[in-house]
């Protein structure tokens, strides 16, 4: 399809509303259409046409003309008898009705919140976009919508939403929070073809819509807050994207970085290409490694060529970032911040120590990070003995009006669990960059314990990492120290304290 007509068509999604009932954090049973450039040229034109053709405002324009479509197409659904919530930046219209407590009418307040947060994304003034209006239909009955020329018969038969340009359209859903997510994901899509003129690959096309439309609302009247990743899953009810890249995790069917750079426009997507566009989005934002690479690549052209140019930028490694991206979806979790999580993967000195003496081989981890580089080298298939010491503080328990503090030595605590192991129990494991069951890269298990005997998968570094949930290392303090037990006998250097990056000039060693 010619690029000119991208705008329209790069918005089209397909999904399937999310059950009534859904078990705690249980992902969605939910299905998209991640669909760009996938509608055939004429229905492209004849959309255009007909948006026109009833006021809609097919592109940015002069605030004037923007008012004035505007008040036309509210005009049109107060003759037809539907709801009109108007707010700085957006008109919505439903047929919905009035229920007590449904909370559609703080919807247009939350959109203006997110979208000055959607501003300074992009670094763009809100001032100078205060007359930018998004018109938004909230549709229970499509044949009302229809009637009153509000729902042009070009627009495809979408499932749950479409955007073009400054109008979308979403069938209501049954989770308010749901509907809320929904609306300001085409939100994004209204504000980023307008805008921006966004027309980008898939990926960032809706890994952008679902990174800045993924919120929590925060105090008594509802303010938008922007949670890239979430802390908990109620702040996201039903919204499953980390439930999904775990479970691509655990069925081995993660996508790579590349795949993800490569997803294709189809028809009818799923929550997998959801999800993953919206990790891919997330990790890039926040990693820092990366960070500044992709903002900056953000701030030009948001076209075709956007994911070469950012590939390709000299302050870009991406045979690093394929690294990261896979340590970052092994390890994904509410409540996950980069700073704690980000790996040190630079090479560790050889081990050389006699295992009986005092000269062996020490380190220390901490229980607030992800995985930590020892600093040591282990050989393939040599077999070490770690020895260790100490306890450590591991979160909080609070119940009621009482909070207790969780502490614990390298074998963890049976009273808490995660990922099937007691939290608070030392993790040793090396990256093996092709897991022999074909899953993606990951960190290999190779011993857990207090006192634990260990045979490495290959020549590199020992990794350690106390088992707990990253939503807990803000409550964790102390640190367990461990000997490592080699067989050579010369006497080892001292070693380096771990660390979670020694990439400051944005590349890992």
């Amino acid at each position: 399809m010619s690029r000119r007509f991208a705008g329209i068509s790069s918005n089209r999604r397909r999904w399937r509303p999310p059950p009534i009932t859904v078990m705690h954090r249980q992902p969605p049973l939910s299905t998209h259409e991640f669909s760009r450039h996938t509608a055939a040229a004429g229905l492209v034109l004849a959309l255009a046409a007909a948006l026109v053709a009833v006021g809609g405002p097919a592109a940015a324009g002069p605030p004037s003309e923007a008012d004035a479509a505007m008040t036309s197409l509210a005009a049109r659904a107060q003759r037809a008898g539907l709801r009109v919530i108007k707010s700085r930046h957006l008109v919505l219209v439903t047929d919905r009705a009035k229920r007590q407590d449904d909370q559609l009418e703080e919807l247009p307040a939350i959109f203006d919140d997110a979208f000055e947060v959607w501003c300074r994304h992009y670094q763009l003034d809100p001032d100078r976009l205060a007359g930018w209006q998004a018109f938004g239909c909230l549709v229970v009955d499509r044949d009302r919508f229809r009637t009153a020329g509000l729902l042009p018969d070009a627009v495809p038969d979408f499932v749950n939403g479409y955007c073009a340009f400054h109008r979308f359209w979403l069938i209501d859903q049954a989770s308010p929070d749901y509907r809320r997510h929904l609306l300001l994901h085409e939100g994004v899509h209204a504000f980023t073809t307008t805008v921006r003129r966004l027309d980008t690959p898939p990926w960032y096309t809706e890994g952008i819509a679902e990174w800045l439309a993924t919120h929590r609302l925060v105090a008594a009247t509802p303010r938008f807050r922007q949670t890239p990743i979430p802390t908990a899953a109620s702040d996201v009810e039903r919204l499953g994207r980390i439930e999904t890249i775990q479970r691509l995790r655990e069925s081995h069917d993660a996508p790579s970085l590349d795949a993800v750079f490569r997803l294709q426009p189809t028809l009818h997507g799923t929550i997998t290409s959801y999800a993953s566009a919206w990790a891919a989005v997330a990790f890039l934002e926040g990693h820092p490694r990366y960070a500044a690479a992709f903002a900056a690549a953000e701030q030009g052209p948001l076209d075709a060529g956007f994911t070469d140019r950012l590939t390709s930028r000299p302050d870009f490694d991406i045979a690093s970032a394929r690294r990261d991206f896979d340590a970052f979806t092994a390890d994904l979790d509410y409540g996950y911040a980069f700073e704690p999580m980000t790996v040190d993967w630079s090479a560790g000195r050889p081990l050389a120590g006699d295992s009986q003496s005092s000269t062996a081989p020490r380190t220390f981890v901490r229980p607030d990070r992800g995985w930590q580089n020892t600093g040591w080298e282990l050989r393939s298939g040599q077999t070490y003995r770690l020895a260790v010491a100490g306890r450590c503080v591991i979160g909080r328990l609070d119940a009621g009006d009482q909070s207790r503090t969780l502490e614990s030595g390298a074998d963890g605590i049976s009273l808490d669990w995660y990922r099937g192991r007691p939290v608070g129990r030392l993790l040793a494991a090396q990256w093996d960059e092709q897991p022999a069951d074909g899953g993606r890269s990951r960190f290999h298990l190779v011993g857990e314990g207090g006192e634990t005997t260990i045979t490495a998968i290959t020549t590199g570094p020992l990794f350690l990492r106390i088992n707990n949930a990253p939503a807990n290392f803000p409550a964790c303090r102390g640190r367990l120290d461990v000997v490592i037990h080699g067989d050579t006998a010369t006497t080892s250097p001292k070693p380096r304290e771990p660390t979670t990056d020694r990439a400051a000039d944005g590349k890992s060693s």
